[in-house]
């Protein structure tokens, strides 16, 4: 057989896309966010911070942001002139807004801890209300760049 593997080309700009509310539409998002980033020449340990805010953020939308019928929307950007990683994800649940202090669960718990993750990698986060009836819960990465490897431009498609 022949298979040939996909061709997703290199971003010159935000990586934003819908997605389904699902386990699976999650995890879309966090392997595209790994090319993304891959692509945008971010370090390996930022990178890494970065694809768990994804993986965190992403969870929460599937399963405490999902309405049927809804995607929800992933944007991750280099923002403040590349100073800092930006990870957002929109969902249409306006009426269930994550507390801004998130609190731990009970031990033996086998969830609830993904504001807590998101909350001790993220240099800031928080939530952005509206339009109605969205909501927007984003992290953000300082991105510590060393003289001698900054972060570069995309190669062109070509």
């Amino acid at each position: 057989m022949n298979h040939k593997p996909p061709y997703l080309p290199a971003c010159a700009g935000d990586l934003s896309m819908k997605l389904h509310p699902s386990r699976a539409g999650a995890r879309l998002g966090r392997e595209l966010a790994a090319v993304w980033l891959r692509d945008q020449g971010v370090v390996r340990e930022l990178a890494d911070d970065a694809l768990q805010l994804v993986a965190e953020l992403a969870a929460n939308a599937a399963l405490h942001g999902r309405v049927p019928g809804r995607s929800f929307l992933l944007t991750v950007r280099l923002a403040d002139a590349g100073r800092v990683l930006r990870v957002e994800v929109t969902d249409t649940r306006a009426d269930a807004v994550p507390t801004s202090t998130p609190q731990a669960p009970p031990p033996d718990s086998e969830s609830g801890r993904g504001l807590l993750i998101v909350a001790g990698l993220a240099d800031r986060w928080g939530v952005a209300e509206g339009p109605v009836p969205r909501k927007t819960v984003w992290a953000e990465l300082n991105v510590v760049r060393d003289a001698a490897a900054p972060l570069r431009e995309p190669d062109p498609v070509g």
